[in-house]
């Protein structure tokens, strides 16, 4: 009996030893994931243009779709990745995240030349026109996929840098992988009750039973559009601010300072003029006002620098396939 009692303590006290370390991987997860809500806003912005122009049945499983995508990105590549290299080439990390930094300015500089320059954009309207819907949307699903697996990377990239030195690898593995799925969870739940508004106003105008619920009906159908056009100005901004945020946190980590303190020394400054509970508001606006307009500028580079070289160069190594 003695024995039986002491084999159901060793027990007890390993079930705590466990549910302690779940609670110290959840905890550590919940705080470092903060720390990337940046480019996690920046992807609930960018999303919802993706199911744009789709019937409102197909909305939901094409969310659903870029969701699995993203998880898939996040936990199959990324995280195995994260951790070879954090454990082997930590020197890598900055470099490749000014890549995907760069792409991202590329991309949301290409959507406000578009915005302004139409015509530019014809011939993807008239492409769009000749596929059918499924083909469409399996290339919107790829796209939006592709895109986060950028985002996806700055987040857990941010939140690998976020998590206290000295962790065991597999905890480190286990607070990215909460954090992985705590994201997407809140990203693509935000995303799926935002493209599905319009339908529960419809539905609210339709059989509210007081006037003042289907008045709000009404005024969700019809502040809906003006909010998908919104949404896409700020997934765009958001997507050219953190590019351009990588880009100088990355060539602070590779030597080069002068940019990065230049900026904080300017939001600094600027921070000065207001009352002392604004000053982090102010910092954080004009930082992230410079970052976009440096976002901007290197994806007005690279848009030419995209067309007129690293797409036919690329084009020659596909028609030798």
């Amino acid at each position: 009996m003695s024995g039986l009692l002491a084999l159901l303590d060793d027990v007890a006290a390993i079930a705590k030893v466990a549910a302690a370390s779940v609670d110290d991987v959840v905890g550590q997860a919940v705080k470092a994931s903060s720390k990337a809500a940046g480019a996690v806003i920046d992807d609930a912005a960018v999303t919802p243009k993706y199911v744009h122009g789709f019937s409102a049945d197909r909305e939901i499983p094409i969310v659903w779709n870029i969701a699995k995508g993203s998880l898939f990105n996040k936990l199959v590549i990324l995280l195995p990745l994260a951790l070879v290299l954090s454990l082997f080439a930590a020197w890598a990390i900055a470099p490749l995240l000014m890549l995907g930094g760069a792409y991202l300015c590329f991309e949301g500089a290409e959507k406000v030349w578009h915005a302004i320059n139409p015509a530019d954009h014809h011939e993807d309207d008239l492409y769009r026109e000749k596929l059918s819907d499924a083909h469409l949307e399996e290339k919107k699903v790829k796209g939006a996929i592709k895109t986060d697996f950028i985002l996806s990377a700055e987040i857990m990239t941010i939140t690998l840098a976020a998590l206290p030195a000295g962790l065991p690898l597999w905890m480190v593995a286990a607070a990215l992988a909460v954090a992985g799925v705590i994201i997407t969870v809140a990203v693509y739940g935000a995303v799926g009750l935002i493209v599905k508004a319009d339908d529960a106003g419809l539905a609210l105008a339709a059989k509210g039973r007081l006037a003042a619920t289907r008045a709000l009906g009404v005024g969700i159908v019809r502040w809906m559009p003006s909010f998908m056009r919104l949404l896409v100005i700020v997934g765009t901004a958001a997507m050219i601010w953190v590019g351009g945020a990588i880009i100088v946190h990355g060539v602070y980590e590779l030597g080069l300072k002068a940019p990065y303190l230049a900026i904080h020394d300017l939001a600094v400054a600027a921070s000065q003029g207001v009352p002392e509970r604004a000053h982090a508001a102010v910092e954080w606006a004009v930082t992230a006002g410079i970052d976009g307009l440096i976002g901007l500028a290197i994806g007005a580079v690279l848009i030419p620098l995209v067309k007129y070289a690293i797409l036919p160069v690329a084009g020659l190594f596909t028609r030798k396939r």
